[in-house]
């Protein structure tokens, strides 16, 4: 506890006295501030020494933890580190949030000024945080682990300052008093409640349903057809001999990768109105055209595509989890495949199967892009916050109002998965040896496997060849007139004295790319340390911690993006215009992903495996590093591939945090689409599908197969 807390408050006070406090031009890695120490590139010491003495309140948690280390020891220290710890924070917080840009927030403070802090502000505040921490390891807290307390502390301060605070700039208008009089509850409820939101109508047959109503009928539908989708494929690759799984595998995750409205638009050309299949059937057979594709089918089968990939991903790992020795042993006891399947494998399966629906529900709830394009008159949540916010008439209270009702059906499936997984354990993974094989399907249950994934892939497969296809075609629809035009102004090349990038979309592509590869390993490692940390720790307030950490999952994009204007627009933390608000926002919109996807894989890891590694002398952090990761494999790989693919794809996030130096491919693609120009828009599409497709592929192959059986082993030598 000492050597840390030495550490730390040697960073803090290092920290303090070199560092520039407030963000500088050109940003902290350009080193620009060494040249301008004496400027604006201060750190807080300079300030504080030339006039800025609030700047003084954060050194005081600092230096009350080298008082208490030269002076105290034992449960002494621990809780003079947590006073220490705790009391820096709120001095600095409070100093940060009195003080804002050009004006103060009281008026005791007018003609105080100061701008956002920057990257020695940040290691102080890491510093204070984790002296705190360390105290609460030193009074037996996270069973006295330092790196348990330190991490349990480290993602509750992100969580809390990049989803709590941002959103709370939007939910607090749900409270707003009509006409602008102020905050009160007298009209929160009777809006809450309205007609218009949770209208049955539809269910009696007597009219249309609200926006509520719809999105949880939505939300249901799809999260239990991704979940049977996702197994079913699940279930080819690990209990099958399918020739053509690698094929199979690709297809699979081909729709998590496709840009915003791509999958809509070539429904609408398949299945709308005029589109081809409509038209093949009506001169066919005579069938009378019709609009079903705009609604709730359509809506339906978007969603279908996109998020099946989800509950795949999730459920891979699971299912190759479970240990044949409990298979072989249901056999044994004269079991048939069904009886074994039913009764052993599907059960050790639940945390994959209710993590996967989770994950498919709140997609549903918060997708906005598929509501948009096929939703016609079928109103959901995601939609009507959109307008809500950006329509004619905005009405920033309404949204918020909807923003609560999205996120009380979240808790709601939240609380269900709980309660259905109950305190059962689920651990398959324990250690010991087995035979490696699998118990085989019934033959019954392979072929309804088959009959349910093989037409769902081939249509993939429908789809994308049309998507290629419309990328090299003059006006894909209408003119099928063959050219590479939309590539050519996409992404030309031109060698002359050099090879320079003439194309218009290379900025935003290079931007994109850089961006993703820094946000997916942070997503990652966030989401599978929160995931370690509800698993395999216990601690004061862990179901609300894991609640909180589906939150920005759980609100639209748009809210999201609207948040985070409205709370990094200026101090104490200013990062509008800036890369790092869109590295920042992935990683906490996706993280959940790695969370849950985490939470599955690490249930089925019996804790006998922790348990022997410390009693060998193993640390906290050697036994996460060297045993429990290597048993992850394809919970890393769900967590990273989703967060690259979603960094690369998400457009309602973002649309409000670009910029001209930092503009997003799904920015640059809604630009062309607005502007008619449509063939850029799917060719822009088409390279960054193969581009993630090969992405996706050097992944697996960098983190290979999980080896868990002897014939893996076997196979791999």
């Amino acid at each position: 506890m000492q050597r840390t807390a030495k550490l730390w408050l040697l960073i803090g006070l290092a920290a303090y006295a070199v560092l520039p406090w407030y963000m500088v031009p050109g940003g902290f890695w350009s080193f620009g501030w060494l040249q301008a120490w004496s400027a604006d590139a201060r750190p807080a010491l300079v300030w504080a020494l030339g006039g800025r003495a609030w700047l003084l309140a954060p050194v005081i948690g600092l230096l009350g933890a080298a008082l208490a280390l030269a002076t105290t020891r034992g449960l002494a220290l621990a809780r003079a580190l947590v006073v220490s710890g705790a009391l820096g924070l709120l001095l600095m917080a409070g100093q940060g949030l009195a003080i804002l840009g050009n004006r103060a927030r009281f008026e005791a403070l007018d003609g105080l000024t100061q701008p956002g802090m920057g990257a020695g502000a940040l290691l102080v505040a890491a510093a204070l945080l984790f002296i705190l921490t360390t105290g609460i390891s030193g009074l037996g807290r996270g069973r006295g682990d330092v790196f348990i307390t330190g991490m349990v502390g480290a993602i509750v301060a992100l969580v809390g300052v990049f989803v709590f605070y941002p959103m709370s700039f939007i939910l607090i208008r749900a409270f707003e008093l009509r006409g602008g009089a102020g905050l009160g509850v007298s009209e929160f409820l009777p809006r809450f409640l309205a007609p218009d939101i949770w209208s049955i109508a539809c269910l009696l047959g007597t009219g249309y349903c609200g926006a509520a109503m719809n999105s949880l009928l939505l939300g249901l539908a799809t999260a239990t057809g991704t979940t049977i989708m996702g197994l079913a494929f699940a279930l080819i690759f690990t209990r099958t001999a399918f020739p053509a799984k690698r094929f199979l595998r690709v297809l699979t995750i081909l729709p998590i990768i496709t840009p915003p409205f791509v999958i809509g638009l070539v429904l609408i050309l398949l299945f709308g109105r005029s589109g081809t299949i409509t038209e093949f059937f009506s001169d066919a057979f005579g069938w009378e055209k019709t609009r079903w594709l705009y609604g709730f089918w359509g809506v339906w089968l978007a969603q279908m595509l996109s998020f099946t990939p989800i509950a795949f991903l999730v459920l891979i790992g699971v299912v190759e989890g479970v240990n044949p020795s409990v298979e072989e042993a249901s056999q044994t006891l004269d079991a048939n495949r069904w009886q074994t399947f039913r009764f052993v494998s599907l059960p050790l399966m639940r945390p994959g199967l209710a993590n996967a629906f989770l994950l498919g529900f709140i997609e549903s709830l918060a997708d906005f892009g598929n509501p948009l394009v096929l939703g016609g008159n079928f109103n959901v949540l995601s939609t009507e916050i959109y307008f809500a916010i950006v329509g004619t008439v905005a009405d920033p209270a309404k949204a918020a109002i909807l923003s609560l009702t999205l996120l009380s059906m979240t808790l709601g499936a939240f609380l269900a998965q709980r309660t259905w997984l109950g305190k059962k354990n689920y651990a398959t993974v324990t250690g010991k040896g087995d035979s490696g094989q699998h118990a085989g399907l019934n033959p019954a249950l392979r072929w309804a496997c088959y009959a349910l994934a093989l037409p769902w892939a081939l249509f993939t497969m429908v789809l994308y060849a049309l998507i290629m296809f419309g990328s090299f075609v003059k006006l894909w629809g209408y003119d099928h007139t063959l050219t590479l035009e939309h590539y050519r102004r996409a992404f030309g090349i031109v060698v002359r004295n050099g090879v320079h990038l003439t194309g218009s979309a290379w900025d935003s592509f290079l931007t994109t790319l850089t961006i993703a590869a820094i946000a997916a390993p942070l997503t990652a490692a966030v989401g599978l340390a929160t995931a370690y940390l509800l698993v395999r720790q216990k601690f004061a307030g862990k179901d609300a911690f894991e609640f909180s950490t589906m939150l920005s999952f759980a609100i639209p994009g748009t809210v999201i993006g609207v948040a985070y204007v409205m709370a990094f627009n200026f101090p104490p933390i200013e990062l509008t215009g800036t890369g790092l608000i869109l590295i920042i926002v992935f990683i906490f919109r996706n993280m959940p992903v790695g969370v849950r996807g985490g939470i599955a894989a690490m249930s089925q890891l019996d804790r006998s495996l922790d348990e022997a590694s410390v009693t060998l002398g193993a640390s906290s952090a050697t036994t996460l590093r060297r045993v429990i990761l290597p048993l992850m494999g394809p919970a890393i790989l769900a967590a990273l591939t989703y967060s690259f693919v979603r960094a690369i794809t998400s457009v309602s996030a973002v649309i409000f945090l670009v910029s001209a130096r930092y503009n997003m491919a799904t920015s640059f693609i809604v630009g062309r689409v607005e502007n008619g120009e449509f063939g850029i828009a799917i060719a822009y599409a088409a390279v960054l599908i193969v581009t993630m497709l090969l992405a996706i592929l050097a992944l697996q192959l960098l983190i290979g197969r999980r080896k868990l059986r002897r014939a893996d082993r076997l196979q791999a030598t």
